[in-house]
């Protein structure tokens, strides 16, 4: 059983409620459960089209959607980072000491057919254990 169980909580994903469910289930007696989503910035030439202000504006409504998703589920504690989602989660689950990180595999193109690039960047650098969710 662990005592920090980190969900990767993709806000335009359906695996937040399974995923819960899971973690509970993974839990120890008095563990911890964060619900983390990861804000990515835009990349390349875009960031250039886009205003700081409209920036603030999308990661304040990421903030929102994170809180509003487990505002009415007891015992998880919503989190919101920025930057790459793979070096965010596993950087986060380093610094609260977390013993289990939870995320979900997408259907993946080609390039990663056997877990999403975010899934697969997480299993190989995780401080800690991997549960997928397929």
């Amino acid at each position: 059983m662990y005592k920090k169980i980190l969900i990767s909580m993709s806000l335009d994903h359906g695996y937040g409620d399974r995923a819960i469910e899971m973690a509970r289930a993974l839990s120890a007696e008095g563990g911890e459960i964060f619900a983390v989503h990861v804000y990515e910035a835009l990349q390349g030439t875009a960031s250039t089209y886009v205003s700081e202000e409209d920036v603030e504006k999308a990661l304040a409504h990421a903030n929102t959607r994170i809180v509003e998703r487990v505002e009415n589920v007891s015992g998880v504690k919503p989190v919101l980072l920025t930057g790459h989602s793979g070096r965010a989660l596993t950087d986060y689950a380093t610094k609260v000491g977390a013993d289990c990180i939870l995320i979900g595999a997408h259907k993946p193109g080609l390039r990663d057919f056997f877990l999403g690039s975010t899934a697969a960047r997480i299993v190989r650098h995780a401080p800690c254990s991997v549960h997928v969710l397929r």
